[in-house]
């Protein structure tokens, strides 16, 4: 920012906010005492772990506080008007036209029902502005902006025909229809991979420069923080522990919190690890899956090559990280492996045994032997059955008796550094953390020799992602498991892996030890993926994160 923005009037004030949780939480206030200003023309960083108050914050500048949270004292000042004193048809006139909110998750965010021309233009409607034949002009000008590829084609796409990152510059269209004075960002690239995700951060600058807004961007990702902010606040808790220059909170922080924050963050350093040598366990040969379309009148079916002829092989007691964009086949990789999907051609072997053959009984039988961990760890815990049945399911189906497969369970969650007592409880009662924790627990429960974790961290808290790679480096090394590890986070893969898989179209585009491939990548794709990664530039105050330093 220069000096003549930092001097502006501030354009949100928030003063002693407490928020109010309903009686029986674990604590009395979501939001406990915060203040922190923001002006016209900067970016505000607000960082904390999950529970910390950022996003709770932000929905009650916006008035949309989630049931029984209700506000308790303080102010939120915007243009000098009090947004606590406002009734829902104030908020109404408010959202939209001066403050708008771009939201982390936009597959829930946008209407799967409607076209995406029809829903920024239902923004211009709910406020009364613009004709119904202008409001389709402008939302194609709004997706050019945003730098949609054919704009004049996706304005008639349905959300699920889109990527992911083109769904978030929907979101951010719909966001600016109004030109708002200020923009609130809640996580908006956490479930991106590296390139989309730049790309995002690049798109928001430039957006917020043009347009001279305020933007109170929120997340957990301190190489984001590095990209983007002018300043940073620190929550933790409820409340604010550090508010300062980005330059000084991520270079010198003063806060134990903001230093633990910062000391979890996955480092680029290049490991030195020997190369695991001996027996192959998983042998994949000409993997491959193909996707085809639905074709119309005057449109030819669409055929994706998800997974393109994939050969590789896998030590016992190796971890071989598989990274790359979405859309790449990482995921699909994996899933064919696992035969959650069926492959059309090829084979992997586990143990000289073609899972890619096999069906009913005989699968059932061999399948115990490679298991998955899921990327949300809310989704793929069923929420109505408890903890224990949910770890003993596996074993009981592969015929241990019931009391036997529940007693295991409860071993397995002290494995994973829960309490045995967990058994009883279900998993809404769990952090994110937590609930990923039960998942490596159910992979375990039926003794497997290889693990394949998608995307098993990336939704997760830095403090929190760091214990759980612990925990996996941990179990793999005391039960020797072998490990496919799917990620779009590069840093992550440097820590945990032993060799790198970079995966693009479908395709092995380079394969080797972690130290070779991220540091002398022979590939341009993969040296596009390194460069990508937010925070990593010479110039960034994260000093620990910056391109060549250790990790």
């Amino acid at each position: 920012m220069t000096e003549a923005q930092m001097t502006e009037d501030v354009l949100l004030s928030i003063r002693d906010l407490k928020l109010a949780l309903p009686k029986g939480a674990d604590r009395p206030f979501a939001v406990d005492g915060v203040s922190y200003d923001l002006k016209a023309g900067e970016i505000l960083c607000v960082v904390g772990e999950s529970g910390s108050g950022k996003s709770m914050a932000a929905n009650a500048v916006m008035g949309l506080l989630p049931p029984g949270v209700k506000p308790a004292g303080g102010q939120i000042l915007f243009d000098g008007r009090d947004l606590l004193a406002l009734d829902e048809a104030g908020f109404r006139e408010l959202r939209a036209a001066r403050v708008a909110m771009i939201f982390q998750e936009p597959m829930t965010a946008l209407n799967p029902l409607m076209r995406v021309g029809e829903q920024i233009a239902e923004v211009f409607e709910g406020h009364n502005r613009l004709k119904p034949r202008e409001r389709r002009a402008r939302a194609l000008d709004l997706l050019t902006e945003v730098g949609i590829p054919d704009p004049a084609r996706a304005i008639d796409a349905y959300p699920f025909q889109l990527s992911g990152g083109q769904r978030q510059r929907v979101m951010i269209a719909m966001a600016l229809a109004l030109e708002p004075r200020l923009l609130i960002a809640d996580e908006p690239t956490t479930a991106l991979d590296v390139t989309t995700q730049a790309q995002i951060l690049e798109l928001i600058r430039d957006l917020q420069r043009r347009h001279g807004m305020g933007v109170m961007f929120i997340t957990h990702d301190f190489g984001v923080v590095a990209e983007i902010a002018d300043r940073v606040c620190v929550m933790r808790y409820g409340q604010v522990v550090e508010i300062g220059t980005a330059a000084k909170v991520l270079g010198a922080p003063e806060h134990e919190y903001t230093r633990g924050l910062i000391d979890a963050i996955p480092g680029m350093g290049v490991p030195d690890r020997k190369p695991v040598e001996g027996e192959v366990l998983l042998k994949v040969r000409g993997l491959t899956k193909t996707y085809h379309g639905k074709g119309g009148l005057t449109r030819k079916a669409r055929v994706v090559k998800a997974v393109d002829d994939i050969s590789f092989d896998l030590a016992r007691g190796e971890t071989l990280g598989i990274v790359g964009e979405s859309g790449s086949g990482k995921s699909t990789l994996g899933r064919c492996i696992v035969r959650l999907i069926d492959p059309e051609t090829g084979s992997a072997e586990i143990g000289g045994v073609d899972l890619a053959t096999l069906n009913g009984a005989a699968l059932r039988r061999e399948r115990r032997r490679v298991q998955m961990v899921f990327q949300d760890p809310y989704g793929s815990l069923n929420p109505r059955t408890r903890v224990g049945q949910i770890i003993a399911e596996g074993p009981i189906a592969a015929g241990v008796s019931a009391a036997e497969a529940r007693k295991r369970a409860r071993e397995l969650l002290e494995v994973v550094g829960l309490d045995a007592s967990a058994a009883d409880r279900f998993p809404h009662e769990f952090s994110g953390g937590q609930r990923q924790r039960i998942g490596i627990a159910r992979a375990l429960a039926l003794d497997p020799e290889l693990i394949i974790a998608d995307e098993a961290v990336s939704a997760l808290d830095v403090s929190i992602q760091a214990q759980v790679l612990d925990l996996l480096a941990e179990l793999k090394t005391r039960l020797r498991l072998s490990m496919l590890f799917v990620t779009h986070d590069l840093r992550v893969a440097a820590q945990i892996c032993d060799r790198i898989a970079v995966m693009q179209r479908g395709r092995i585009v380079e394969l080797g030890p972690v130290a070779e491939v991220f540091g002398a990548p022979k590939s341009d794709y993969t040296r596009d993926l390194l460069a990508a990664i937010p925070g990593r530039g010479p110039g960034t105050p994260l000093k620990r994160f910056a391109a060549g330093a250790g990790a």
